[in-house]
């Protein structure tokens, strides 16, 4: 779109109608280049219609975020003046229009601040009441109901255990004969006291996983033996009693005659198994 040359300098006023009808056809507002291209004007003029079209879109639709266009009154180039003279000077093989410059346009958001996002603090999880709280010790399970309940069964057991030593030949002995004779004991103790309690000793260790897997391994056994041969010793003694008889047989005899023996070998090898750790096996090999 260009304009018709005239022998005097054509107004602003007449100018917005064209300048308008640019806004229009490019869907924004031109730059100052482009306004003095299309409209053959200098840039004085070009500056006032681009505050006149700033003035326009302004009033026409409010900016809600807040833009506004800087002209530009700021630039401290030279510009020409606009004069008919010196356009009609120019020669006929010359091209009349200029070619347009791209020129950003020069506009200033003053966006609002975006809004912090707030931290929302960790969710702590629910305290469980069954477990204890940090830094309290949980109270350990009380042992004395255990005692309570082995305290009939520990009777029956020894005086099962005393009733099958002396239908096995166990009895009262003198140990110190000619120092103190008048020292007796009966040795059928030894057989609930040796017995029983190697079996809950090694079952203590073996349930304990304090111990190397060794000494775990051969308790475990152990216990379960002992625990076996304990009643398997009742069961004898009872049935002899409920038979009348007054000494074992022979087969019973031999087998609790070596308890006490098999007692100590065992207690002992776990006492080793139990001392021995897994350095002490390597510095061996």
């Amino acid at each position: 779109m260009t304009t018709a040359k005239s022998s005097y300098p054509v107004p602003v006023a007449e100018l917005l109608p064209q300048a308008r009808q640019l806004v229009k056809n490019l869907g924004r507002i031109p730059s100052r280049n482009q306004l003095m291209a299309e409209l053959r004007i200098g840039a004085p003029k070009a500056r006032d219609l681009l505050a006149h079209l700033a003035q326009e879109r302004q009033t026409k639709a409010p900016n809600p975020v807040g833009l506004h266009v800087v002209t530009d009154s700021a630039s401290v180039e030279t510009e020409p003046t606009e004069t008919h003279d010196a356009e009609s000077t120019r020669t006929e093989g010359e091209s009349t229009e200029v070619e347009p410059v791209a020129e950003p346009e020069r506009v200033s958001a003053e966006q609002p601040e975006p809004e912090r996002e707030e931290r929302s603090e960790p969710i702590t999880p629910a305290a469980d009441p069954a477990k204890p709280a940090e830094g309290e010790r949980s109270r350990p399970v009380a042992v004395w109901p255990v005692m309570l309940l082995a305290l009939p069964a520990f009777v029956a057991i020894w005086s099962g255990w005393v009733g099958l030593g002396q239908l096995t030949g166990f009895g009262i002995v003198h140990p110190l004969p000619g120092i103190a004779d008048g020292f007796a004991i009966n040795t059928a103790i030894t057989l609930p006291i040796g017995v029983e309690t190697y079996a809950a000793y090694a079952l203590r260790v073996w349930l304990s996983g304090q111990v190397p897997p060794r000494a775990r391994r051969f308790a475990k056994y152990s216990a379960l033996g002992s625990l076996a041969l304990g009643a398997l010793g009742q069961i004898a003694f009872h049935l002899m009693k409920a038979a009348g008889m007054t000494s074992a047989p022979w087969l019973i005899t031999a087998a609790v005659a070596c308890l006490p023996v098999a007692v100590l070998g065992m207690g002992a090898g776990l006492a080793h198994l139990i001392k021995d750790t897994d350095d002490h096996r390597e510095v061996q090999q």
